[in-house]
C-alpha cells in the first residue's frame, strides 16, 4: 500500500495502490459491495458512492457526469471507445485511421475491425515518434474514414502528440478523434478537443480493473458489443464500486500536485538524458527532448539485448522496462521503435514516480555503466567473414542467420572496420529485427546501407558500404 521502492523505475507499466486509494477502497467496501442498479437499501448506498465518484471524476476531467463511464480496464475502455465510434459512424464509412505508434490495444482492435469487413489506414511518425500531422490529416480527409485514433503521449518514448491540432483539423473534416489520454492525463490535462477519450486508473495509482471512457454529447457512438443497462449501456455487469471510488480518489490526489511534481520529475529525467550518453558508450536517447512526458525517458544501447540488461539492472536493485522484444518466445521487435526507425535492441525505458528522488537517480547512473558492460561482455563471438566468388567480383559475406538481435548488428560492427573504406559487406540475417536495427546502426555510425534483398531460406541479405 506504500509508495513503490526507490529502485522502481517502471511507473509507466502501472503503480501500486496510492495510499489515498487504499483508504478509499477500504472504506467503500462497507457500503459499495451491492449492485447499484437494484432497488434495495444496500444497492442505493452503492449507487450513492458511484454517483459521487462519477461527479468527482467528471469535475477533475472537466466533462459532464453523464459523459463519463467506468469500464473494466483501460484497454477495454480504449478498444470500446474506438470501436464504438466506428459503429456509430457506420454510414459515414468503415475506415479506421491511427498512427504507427499507438498502444498495442489499438492494433488488436484494428485487426478485429479488418476481420469484420473494415479498413485501416496508418499514418507514419518522425524520428522522435511524433505523428506526421500533415499525413494524418490528409489520410483523415479521404472518403470513407469514419474514426481516427491518436494517443496523447507515446507510452514507450514519451513524445507528446499534437492532439489539439489533430482534433481541430479533423473536426473540420467531420471525422471524430478518439484519444488515448493515458500517461499524459497524470501530469498534463484532459484532451478538451477530443470527442472521445479514455484512460487507465493503474497509471495514477488506482486499482487494476478500472478504465475511464468519455463520450461527449453530440458524438455519434454506439456499443460495438452486446451490453446491458450498466454504465448507460456502455459496459456489462455491475461496476466494481469500491475500485471505482479508489481510482477517482487516486486521480484527484495525483493531479492535485501534478504541476510541481511534473517539474521535479522532468528535472530528474533531464539529468538521465544528459548523463547516460556520457557514461555509457554507444548509447542514444530516444523521443522528443522537450515536448514529452515529464517522467519518462528511453535510450537504446548498441550491442546488447534489452531484456538481458533489464535482468541485470533488476539484480542490482532497479526495475526498468524494455521496448525490445527479442526473447526466446517472441521475435517481434517493438512496433514503436520500428516506426521511428530507431534501434530495437538494447532498449531501456525508465519511468519515474513520486517516490523517486535525486539520490535514487544518481545511484542508477552509477550502476548503469557496469551493468551495460557486464551484459555486453556476455555477447558471443561473431561468425567468420568469408569471401565468395560472384558472377563479376568477389563478395565479402557475413552469415548471421540463426543469431538473434542484437547479434547481427554486433557482427556487422565487429567486421566492418576490417574492410577498406568504400568496400562492401553483405550481412545475411533472418531475425525480424535485423532490418530496422541494421538501418538504424548505419545512420548512427555514418555508414551506408546500400540495399537489401531476399537471400533464401527465410533470410535477407543486407549490403553495407564502409564510408568512414
Amino acid at each position: 500500500m506504500d509508495q513503490p521502492g526507490s529502485g522502481y523505475f517502471d511507473a509507466a507499466a502501472g503503480l501500486p495502490l496510492h495510499p489515498v486509494a487504499a483508504e478509499a477502497m477500504q472504506a467503500a467496501w462497507a457500503d459499495g459491495w451491492a449492485d447499484p442498479s437494484r432497488l434495495t437499501g444496500a444497492a442505493r448506498r452503492s449507487a450513492i458512492l458511484l454517483d459521487a465518484a462519477r461527479q468527482a471524476a467528471a469535475e477533475e476531467l472537466d466533462v459532464r457526469p453523464d459523459e463519463l463511464s467506468f469500464l473494466p480496464s483501460g484497454v477495454h475502455a480504449l478498444q470500446h471507445g474506438l470501436l464504438g465510434s466506428l459503429a456509430g459512424r457506420r454510414r459515414a464509412g468503415t475506415v479506421l485511421l491511427h498512427s504507427a505508434v499507438e498502444h498495442s490495444a489499438v492494433f488488436a482492435a484494428a485487426d478485429w475491425h479488418r476481420v469484420h469487413g473494415g479498413e485501416v489506414e496508418v499514418a507514419g511518425v518522425d524520428g522522435t515518434g511524433r505523428v506526421r500531422i500533415s499525413e494524418f490529416v490528409e489520410l483523415a480527409g479521404r472518403p470513407g474514414v469514419a474514426t481516427a485514433v491518436l494517443q496523447a503521449a507515446n507510452h514507450e518514448v514519451g513524445t507528446r502528440q499534437p492532439v489539439a491540432e489533430a482534433a481541430e483539423q479533423l473536426a473540420g473534416l467531420g471525422v471524430p478523434l478518439v484519444v488515448d489520454a493515458g500517461h499524459d492525463l497524470v501530469y498534463g490535462r484532459p484532451p478538451d478537443e477530443a470527442p472521445v477519450f479514455t484512460a487507465d486508473a493503474r497509471l495514477w495509482g488506482g486499482p487494476a480493473g478500472v478504465g475511464l471512457l468519455v463520450v461527449r454529447h453530440g458524438t455519434r457512438w454506439r456499443p460495438p458489443f452486446p451490453t446491458d443497462e450498466s454504465e448507460s449501456g456502455r459496459s456489462l455487469g455491475p461496476p466494481n464500486v469500491p475500485a471505482i471510488v479508489a481510482a477517482v480518489a487516486a486521480l484527484r490526489a495525483t493531479r492535485a500536485g501534478r504541476e510541481a511534481e511534473g517539474r521535479r520529475l522532468a528535472g530528474l529525467v533531464d539529468r538521465i538524458r544528459e548523463q547516460v550518453p556520457l557514461a555509457v558508450p554507444d548509447t542514444v536517447v530516444l523521443g522528443d527532448p522537450v515536448d514529452r512526458l515529464p517522467n519518462l525517458v528511453t535510450f537504446s544501447c548498441l550491442y546488447l539485448d534489452g531484456e538481458a540488461l533489464l535482468t541485470e539492472l533488476d539484480r542490482r536493485g532497479f526495475a526498468v522496462s524494455s521496448g525490445s522484444s527479442c526473447t526466446s518466445d517472441t521475435l517481434t521487435p517493438s512496433h514503436v521503435l520500428v516506426a521511428m526507425g530507431a534501434l530495437t535492441s538494447g532498449n531501456v525505458r525508465i519511468s519515474l514516480h513520486p517516490g523517486v528522488g535525486q539520490a535514487d537517480v544518481e545511484r542508477f547512473l552509477a550502476v548503469l555503466p557496469d551493468a551495460v558492460a557486464a551484459v555486453r561482455a556476455q555477447a558471443p563471438g561473431s561468425p567468420a567473414v568469408r569471401e565468395t566468388e560472384g558472377r563479376t567480383e568477389a563478395a565479402t559475406v557475413l552469415d548471421s542467420r540463426g543469431r538473434r538481435c542484437p547479434l547481427p548488428v554486433l557482427d556487422l560492427a565487429r567486421a566492418l572496420p576490417d574492410l577498406a573504406i568504400g568496400a562492401e559487406l553483405t550481412v545475411l540475417a533472418d531475425d525480424p529485427a535485423a532490418a530496422g536495427d541494421i538501418a538504424a546502426w548505419c545512420r548512427m555510425r555514418g555508414q551506408q546501407l546500400v540495399g537489401q534483398q531476399d537471400a533464401g531460406d527465410g533470410g535477407t541479405a543486407y549490403r553495407v558500404r564502409r564510408v568512414r
